[in-house]
């Protein structure tokens, strides 16, 4: 896989796609970065960037972890305490699931947020930009919440965390899309570079395969969850035998997450994947490609509880580091 390609794997949008294969014809050293709120234990929407975060590793770039305590306390998650232990708590956990320690820079947002600086900066930006503005970039994000102030300043600072930690590559999941087009639009105004940004996909709901997995809503898989837990949830996911699952009942169109799963957590991960079977059904089959995979629960040649069975085992095997290192912490 040439580095363009690493780079861009399993990406759902690439802005812009030349500036992205310019920062891959020279990627060493190159800075990329995710954003988390430290909010809990981690799940499959900070692994799914995670994994990316590895692509980006394995293509000679440094990575960067924001740790967004200030973002947090403005988002109401707790006092700045509370927020630091959860922090350290993750930091932990991403080491666990595979982000390698030396080429990461784990960072709190007050190291440099609280600064003159950037304050001063941050004024200029909500200066010139309406508050229609900022709530339209913060939307998917905030959700159902009535919009606070804190929430409008919220895009902003992510829009100048861009320029103070000397990025080349902002990467989140979509629905941080719009944060990234108005640092986009913002950045220039206060004579700052834009930088090229990656969005990955939002997994589907597990039972439904609508709408995305939410983790408010208690419907996703965590470094929490024993084995038997995670067999529990996966045996439970909506798995047609099918490429192209039927509508619900309203008519919108849902996705298969054991298929999704299988392509931006597994995949990403392992050279090739098993899934054992008896004998007197056919016995083991062995897939290097998700594609592959794919097709034969389409065609019926893989039955979807082997399918199922198979993803629960990888994702123990992924998740089971950072588990392990989630008890220890609280021994």
């Amino acid at each position: 896989m040439d580095t363009y390609d690493l780079i861009t794997r399993n990406a759902e949008e690439v802005v812009t796609d030349e500036e992205v294969r310019e920062l891959a014809d020279d990627p060493d050293g190159k800075r990329a970065y995710v954003g988390y709120e430290p909010s809990g234990v981690l799940h499959l929407g900070h692994l799914l960037t995670a994994n990316k975060l590895i692509d980006l590793q394995e293509a000679g770039m440094e990575v960067v972890v924001l740790l967004a305590d200030v973002h947090a306390y403005l988002n109401g998650k707790g006092t700045f305490e509370e927020i630091r232990e959860t922090a350290e708590r993750m930091k932990a956990q991403f080491i666990a699931y595979g982000l390698d320690e030396e080429s990461t820079e784990f960072v709190y947002g007050s190291e440099f947020q609280l600064d003159e600086e950037y304050t001063l900066d941050l004024h200029e930006l909500e200066l010139s930009t309406t508050m229609n503005r900022a709530q339209r970039a913060m939307a998917e994000i905030q959700g159902d919440e009535t919009a606070k102030v804190s929430h409008l300043v919220y895009p902003l600072m992510q829009t100048l965390d861009i320029e103070y930690l000397d990025l080349d590559l902002a990467v989140g999941g979509l629905d941080q899309r719009k944060v990234h087009m108005l640092a986009r639009e913002k950045l220039p105004e206060v004579d700052y570079e834009v930088r090229p940004a990656l969005h990955t996909p939002i997994v589907a709901d597990l039972t439904s395969g609508e709408g995305k997995m939410s983790s408010s809503e208690g419907i996703t898989i965590s470094m929490e969850d024993s084995t038997e837990d995670l067999e529990e949830k996966v045996n439970s996911a909506y798995c047609p035998p099918t490429r192209d699952p039927e509508p619900d009942d309203d008519g919108n169109e849902r996705e298969n997450p054991v298929l999704e799963l299988f392509e931006y957590h597994v995949f990403p991960r392992f050279d090739e994947i098993v899934v054992e079977r008896p004998e007197k059904y056919g016995g083991d089959l062995t897939y290097e490609a998700y594609k592959s995979l794919a097709a034969d629960l389409e065609s019926g040649e893989l039955h979807p509880a082997d399918a199922k069975g198979t993803l629960a085992s990888y994702l123990d095997e992924l998740i089971a580091p950072g588990r392990e290192k989630l008890h220890e912490l609280r021994e």
